[in-house]
């Protein structure tokens, strides 16, 4: 597939990767340069906390899982819906502090 550079060294991608990837608008890609060729990725940006519970959830595998009123997670789903709602509290308990 060619594609052209445009002012302001803009260029469009075409709809057939937009789709096959799944992207939506205000997705956020990364691009670089590896070997010599333009690498563009998606990517997911993550605020400090999530990241952290995500650490602490990781570091359970070995623990004894009695200890915890939360998990096993029967699916990765599952876990990510955990995660992600464990977020939006730390996000609302920061906006009601202030």
């Amino acid at each position: 597939m060619i594609i052209e550079l445009r002012k302001k060294s803009q260029i469009t991608i075409p709809k057939e990767i937009i789709n096959e990837l799944n992207l939506q608008e205000k997705d956020q890609l990364e691009i670089s340069i590896k070997k010599g060729v333009i690498v563009i990725e998606p990517v997911a940006i993550y605020s400090k906390s999530y990241i952290q519970k995500l650490e602490e959830t990781v570091m359970r595998i070995n623990e004894d899982p009695s200890k915890y009123n939360v998990g096993p997670f029967k699916s990765v789903e599952e876990a990510i819906n955990y995660l992600e709602d464990s977020d939006e509290d730390d996000e609302k308990d920061k906006e009601s502090k202030k």
